[in-house]
């Protein structure tokens, strides 16, 4: 699909939708899309999105602001005219052959009405691109842009229905707004949410995004993280039993183990061979992850560091510890622990640690771990955050299908509908 986004700038201008309109193309571009944008400021940021200038397209362009003064007084001048159709000009070579066109705010605020009037002027030609109008902001219903507008034309053209055009909105908010702003029906409108840059919010080493994309890991819900080298005192069976207990309270947990064998006793291969078929007897092949399978190199501590920020709990059933350092950095990570009770342990994390006999019953380990995070409202709401609202979930459960729908339904254009006076 050859998919165009339109929007006054791009990064590294600094703004919502800017940042917004990056994450899109390179998500749709990573997709196999032939993706381009369309703006007047910013800079070229992938050799996979194509930019192309429209230097009308600004906001801030000198005759674009001149215009708008005559229009937030009421004016509607042969200045305006003149501009309007020289974006239209501008604008129409640079859509030629797209598929789909995605104008991001450029119907809903008064930004710049020539570049809103000069697309609909567009959108009346019968090759126009299927239309798509994501929203993020809507004039008409915010009080801060109500002295920008006025009844009748161009100011309409951002209450207007965009006949065939497919709208899109951030929020069920802006989907109420709009809908009653336009008349267009409420299940007609898609909502879409934003989403976040996990790797980028948390900084991720390029070594930490290479092991979650071959695990899978940032979708579990929850991650335990078992912090140890792979050898017997660190009890590491009695995390996948407990781990297969937890599944049938949380079925989406994981454990993570992150550390290599122990480096002095060459019996450590055979344990690690033990817990694997013991992970395949408890049906845990995708569930219970070894580092050391994955990587033959040493993980550095800013990549260990990386699964603190990401995991949800940290999962400690040692038999023997000497003093019991992941129970600090799980604080600093600000996550709960849930640990041995052999000493130093207790001496370290005092009442703020959840504690078990590591020699125990899983299931019961596994009931208290489930009953403190299933009654946590931060786990429960990092979980969302995490697996709902990253970009790549957002433009695979919504974007891509809005893009498939866009592109199968009947082709209208603005022509089939009446201009707004």
């Amino acid at each position: 699909m050859n998919i165009t986004l339109l929007h006054y700038s791009v990064p590294p201008i600094v703004g919502g939708v800017e940042s917004v309109l990056a994450h899109q193309a390179d998500l749709m571009a990573a997709a196999g899309h032939t993706v381009a944008v369309v703006a007047a400021r910013g800079e070229p940021w992938s050799e996979h999105v194509a930019l192309r200038r429209a230097p009308l397209a600004d906001s801030r362009h000198p005759e674009v602001l001149a215009v708008k003064a005559e229009l937030d007084d009421g004016l509607v001048t042969d200045r305006f005219a003149a501009l309007r159709a020289a974006t239209a000009e501008q604008l129409r070579p640079l859509v030629a052959g797209s598929d789909v066109l995605i104008a991001h705010n450029v119907c809903s605020l008064a930004k710049n009405l020539a570049l809103t009037a000069a697309l609909a002027e567009l959108y009346a030609e019968p090759d126009f691109p299927r239309l798509l109008l994501w929203h993020h902001d809507l004039a008409w219903t915010t009080p801060r842009y109500r002295a920008e507008l006025h009844d009748g034309q161009p100011w309409n053209l951002l209450r207007w229905t965009w006949p065939g055009a497919t709208h899109v909105v951030v929020s069920q908010l802006r989907r109420r707004e709009l809908a009653a702003l336009t008349g267009v029906q409420a299940e007609e409108i898609a909502v879409v949410p934003n989403g976040v840059d996990l790797p980028a919010f948390y900084k991720f080493e390029p070594a930490t995004a290479r092991l979650l994309d071959a695990t899978g890991v940032a979708a579990a819900a929850p991650i335990l993280l078992l912090p140890v080298r792979v050898t017997r005192r660190k009890n590491i069976e009695f995390a996948l039993r407990t781990l297969a207990a937890l599944r049938r309270h949380l079925p989406d947990a994981m454990l993570v183990v992150t550390g290599p064998l122990g480096a002095h006793n060459p019996a450590n291969a055979a344990y690690l061979d033990e817990l694997r078929t013991l992970r395949a007897e408890l049906g845990l092949e995708q569930a219970a992850v070894f580092l050391a399978e994955l990587s033959d190199a040493y993980l550095p501590d800013a990549v260990i560091a990386d699964f603190y920020r990401l995991a949800d709990a940290l999962f400690l059933p040692s038999f023997e510890e000497g003093f019991g350092i992941p129970l600090l950095e799980a604080a600093l990570s600000r996550m709960p622990v849930f640990c041995s009770a052999v000493e130093p342990l207790p001496e370290l994390g005092g009442d703020d640690v959840h504690y078990f006999d590591p020699h125990g019953d899983p299931a019961a380990v596994a009931a208290l771990v489930a009953g403190h995070l299933q009654q946590s409202p931060r786990y429960r709401f990092g979980v969302r955050a995490r697996t709902a609202y990253t970009w790549e979930q957002v433009f695979r459960l919504s974007i891509a299908p809005l893009l498939e729908q866009t592109i199968t339904r009947r082709h209208a254009t603005a022509s089939e509908g009446e201009m707004p006076q």
